[in-house]
């Protein structure tokens, strides 16, 4: 099933945390999102890998916010005084990525003791997918009634950045070891092998395929060896099944 695609009627303000400058906007469903920049220099793989990961997330029992494909109009730069966002929004006309604003969730800060099956599983992601970014300085987690919510899967995925000369080897993917040490969650390691043992029930091959089947075609960019965005799906499948076919990549509990 695909995601929902809305359309954006309002740009309220940019999020000047992150790099990508991605924006608070207003849409014709009454939702307000997070909007991920197509034009962001990053480039749209990194919206694959949002949707990607966000979507194994829920399916190993893990927050994230919902997500839809937000179509922003030529139209919507010229209301906006700022030039750095106008040449942003004038870029990324088309299909976008949006994500759902939390109102009032406030950052991680530390203390997930009543969480510790929950981290020991946001590890678990993170080693699975390659994940790069939750460390002390930039933790991606949100804290919203009390749960704990993942978000910023954008850097996950490294091996499709590689891929501008054709697809690669997914099992070199499958063996490469994920290191632990920086992650903000790394304390929590004890409990992965639980955390394993409960994902192996959950996770499936055909997980992997209907996860994957999420992204939209305008964002699955040709690639030697794999010019269609069904044989692109293909590919990512290829490597994340692979993947979870080993446990190389898995940290071992109690290591630094």
């Amino acid at each position: 099933m695909s995601l929902p695609t809305v359309t954006v009627t309002r740009y309220v303000t940019p999020l000047r945390e992150g790099g990508s400058l991605p924006g608070v906007v207003e849409a014709d469903d009454l939702g307000t999102y997070v909007c991920k920049f197509r034009g962001a220099g990053q480039g749209v793989r990194v919206l694959v890998a949002e949707v990607i990961v966000a979507g194994l997330a829920e399916r190993i029992g893990l927050r994230t916010p919902r997500q839809v494909v937000l179509d922003l109009g030529a139209d919507l730069a010229r209301y906006e005084a700022d030039e750095e966002v106008q040449d942003l929004l004038r870029a990324s006309v088309g299909l976008n990525l949006g994500i759902d604003f939390l109102p009032g969730a406030f950052g991680y800060d530390g203390d997930l003791a009543p969480h510790a099956d929950i981290a020991a599983r946001v590890l678990w992601l993170d080693a699975f997918c390659a994940n790069v970014d939750r460390s002390w300085r930039n933790p991606n987690l949100l804290l919203w009634h009390d749960d704990l919510w993942v978000i910023d899967h954008g850097a996950a995925l490294y091996f499709h950045h590689a891929w501008s000369g054709g697809v690669t080897d997914p099992e070199r993917f499958a063996r490469q070891p994920w290191d632990s040490s920086d992650h903000v969650l790394g304390s929590y390691r004890h409990g992965l092998p639980a955390a394993d043992a409960e994902i192996a029930g959950l996770l499936s091959a055909s997980d992997l395929t209907d996860v994957v089947a999420q992204v939209p075609d305008a964002w699955l960019e040709p690639v030697p060896g794999a010019e269609t965005p069904d044989q692109l799906r293909a590919s990512y499948v290829a490597f994340l099944a692979a993947r979870l076919a080993t446990r190389q990549w898995l940290p071992v509990a109690g290591a630094a």
